[in-house]
């Protein structure tokens, strides 16, 4: 089983090659889905990595394979300009998904 890196800039691509994770950089939403659609047709890899700017920028289009396919999971991971996300994002994620409040 493998990883594959969908990423946005040459940075997250160039650490992630040097970790052995092979990937592609991409911009338009077109390059994202012809590369997702790569990648799932292929049984080998069962985790994709993509930076968290696509997620922000084309999530119709994420949105719709994460309900459509259980595997290969599909992680957005944030590049060298750190998370857009907030500091508590994960007590937040908790807090919506069992509805209490940590």
């Amino acid at each position: 089983m493998k990883m594959y890196l969908i990423s946005d800039n040459i940075d997250t691509y160039t650490g992630m090659r040097l970790a052995g994770i092979e990937g592609v950089v991409v911009h338009e939403a077109h390059e994202l889905q012809a590369e997702l659609e790569k990648v799932y047709a292929d049984p080998e890899f069962a985790i994709i990595l993509l930076t968290e700017k696509f997620g922000r920028d084309f999530p119709e289009i994420l949105g719709k394979i994460k309900l459509e396919r259980a595997f290969p999971l599909m992680i957005e991971i944030p590049d060298r300009h750190g998370t857009g996300r907030k500091p508590d994002f994960i007590t937040s994620y908790v807090n919506e998904a069992i509805g209490l409040k940590l």
